[in-house]
């Protein structure tokens, strides 16, 4: 709304502005200073309405990425490491396809936007590499559109700016016998298989590799653990706290690993307002206080080993 009332107020201000305007040629003269000093207030204010100066994360697709900020989500353990560095914004559809995504690419993704955002973490595939039903319905994907889609998500998220970073996630593996179990009813002849996932996957990869963009095969990662079937899904397709996890180490090593400028791994992010307070809890000594800005967290020791 706010929004949309400044937008109001700077058009109104053009038109007085403009030479073409019925507003006489001498009014026009004296307006003109006023009239810029005001478009430049609220071209301010309308920059300030970001935020602060933090680099923004926005992680982008399905179910997984929606349910992201759940209990132990993966968004949410991204969220926590970059608290106070970077805003983690949520963008998840669950259900969606490439082909939903492409509709709203512009809309989540404007090229206009004041401000891009320095790292996008698509997440499409699953629901794309599911069987196909013989209505022609559902979220079935052939595979080479499917390609052609992220190819497409991809280019488009490249052009935002010159900082924009992208870290692809294929799709995960499937527990089908969990798969089977739960989503019954009808929806077996729709169900993904481990299989089909695995290909989805590849493919992603290899498109990736072509576009010199980073890419997790989550379908590779995950099966590294014991027991993953039961231990990373609470359903056979979405993931549990402990899938989650890997899906956070896996994308911190990419961070550390590149040489991207500025970096954006979490450990090189400094706090925001980092100074020294006097207002800080006083230490020890009794004579100085405890700068917190940068603290890490006994929780957040775990992923320190990266």
């Amino acid at each position: 709304m706010c929004s949309k009332l400044l937008k109001e107020e700077t058009d109104k201000i053009s038109l007085i502005y403009s030479p073409s305007s019925s507003v006489a040629a001498p009014e026009q003269l004296l307006l003109r200073p006023y009239l810029q000093s005001e478009k430049n207030k609220i071209t301010r204010t309308r920059r300030k309405m970001v935020g602060p100066g933090r680099p923004q994360f926005v992680l982008f697709g399905s179910s997984i990425v929606q349910m992201g900020y759940n209990v132990g989500g993966w968004g949410a353990i991204f969220a926590d490491l970059y608290a106070r560095k970077a805003d983690v914004a949520l963008r998840g559809y669950s259900g969606w396809n490439t082909r939903m995504a492409l509709q709203v690419l512009d809309r989540v993704f404007p090229k206009d936007a004041d401000v891009q955002p320095s790292l996008v973490i698509p997440y499409f595939g699953g629901n794309d590499a599911t069987n196909p039903h013989p209505s022609g319905l559902g979220a079935h994907v052939p595979l080479l559109e499917y390609v052609e889609n992220m190819k497409k998500i991809i280019l488009h998220l490249k052009s935002l700016s010159d900082k924009t970073q992208i870290i692809c996630l294929t799709s995960p593996p499937v527990n089908e016998a969990k798969v089977r179990e739960i989503f019954r009813n009808g929806l077996d002849d729709q169900a993904r298989t481990n299989e089909g996932c695995r290909i989805y996957s590849e493919a992603l990869v290899d498109l990736c590799k072509e576009l010199d963009i980073e890419a997790i095969n989550l379908w590779t990662a995950i099966q590294q653990r014991d027991e993953w079937a039961n231990a990373c899904f609470i359903d056979g397709i979405h993931l549990s706290a402990e899938g989650s996890k890997i899906v956070v180490r896996e994308i911190l090593k990419v961070l550390k690993k590149v040489n991207w400028e500025p970096s954006l791994y979490w450990l090189s992010i400094p706090a925001e307002f980092p100074e020294d307070s006097p207002y800080y809890v006083v230490g020890p000594d009794g004579k100085t206080t405890l700068n917190v800005s940068s603290h890490i967290s006994t929780w957040q020791m775990q992923w320190l080993d990266i």
